[in-house]
């Protein structure tokens, strides 16, 4: 009996131990610097718009004291309209780019920033859209306040900046439109999805989650960005790669039936994980603009 007990013991303890290990990986941010960042897109595209643009760096902080690093890049054009682009995890304000030409061609200004541990910020971990959502809430505040001069204000995230601005959107923030790239409705079906492709068994991330809470003060459960479009809100275009297999496109799919009417769902052809803009351009920007000019004319 005592074995059998012993046994159990031991157990259980690999099991906290690898738990508490997922945890710190899944929350933990492997992120890239921001000439990482620019490389990579400097390889997928042309960025020479980008440093003719007149720019403007600032900071922003945030409820809990958090510093977070802005860009505004100045319409060559004076603009009355403004969108703040939320870039996906790992990745930088850089990550945001390929979709502010766009809105630099509609006449917009475009806000971009490093998320909560990412880019130029102070090292930290991932909430998957709780406090990210938070900062997303004070930059909008903060945009209101520094540019009142912006009749229209949109957000525009990609995967975890995705997920954020659905999130934001329970905080009710002064906007008049947000669009959602290849959002998760619910962190722990990525995360399971993620440990089955691995051949590893999915009641992992319920241990793991366990652990983050108790690490970091946050479980997975509570990562559910669905749940901030149970109250009013903006009209959302939610954009998703048919092919996506890391964030199914289910995920955009229940975000849209959630967010009820008024709002928008394009799945793109061919296309994977945000790779959208980059796969299919015309049509995204034919999407976009569509959408936009229910707002903007």
């Amino acid at each position: 009996m005592v074995i059998v007990i012993v046994v159990l013991l031991i157990l259980l303890a690999a099991l906290f131990a690898a738990g508490w290990k997922m945890a710190g990986f899944s929350m933990g941010i492997r992120r890239q610097t921001l000439e990482e960042a620019r490389k990579w897109q400097e390889a997928h595209y042309d960025l020479s718009w980008y440093d003719a643009l007149q720019k403007e760096d600032y900071t922003v902080t945030a409820e809990d004291g958090y510093v977070l690093h802005v860009q505004r890049l100045v319409n060559p054009k004076p603009a009355d309209r403004a969108v703040i682009i939320s870039h996906g995890y790992t990745d930088n304000r850089f990550g945001a780019l390929k979709y502010a030409k766009n809105y630099l061609d509609l006449g917009y200004d475009v806000i971009v920033y490093d998320l909560r541990g990412h880019g130029a910020n102070e090292a930290t971990f991932c909430t998957y859209s709780i406090r990210e959502s938070r900062d997303l809430a004070a930059l909008v505040r903060d945009t209101r306040s520094r540019f009142p001069g912006y009749g229209v204000l949109g957000l525009h995230g990609e995967s975890l900046g995705a997920a954020s601005t659905v999130a934001c959107l329970r905080y009710q923030p002064d906007i008049t439109f947000a669009v959602a790239d290849c959002a998760f409705s619910d962190i722990v079906p990525v995360l399971e999805g993620g440990l089955k492709s691995m051949h590893m068994p999915a009641f992992m991330v319920r241990v793991a989650s366990v652990c983050a809470r108790l690490r970091y003060g946050y479980s997975y459960a509570q990562m559910r960005p669905i749940e901030s479009l149970k109250q009013e809100h903006v009209p959302i275009l939610f954009i998703h790669g048919a092919e996506d297999s890391f964030i199914l496109p289910a995920h955009s799919e229940a975000l849209y039936r959630a967010a009820g009417e008024g709002s928008e769902l394009k799945l793109i052809p061919g296309a994977g994980h945000a790779e959208s803009a980059l796969k299919q351009p015309d049509l995204y920007r034919e999407t976009l603009t569509a959408f936009l000019s229910r707002f903007t004319g």
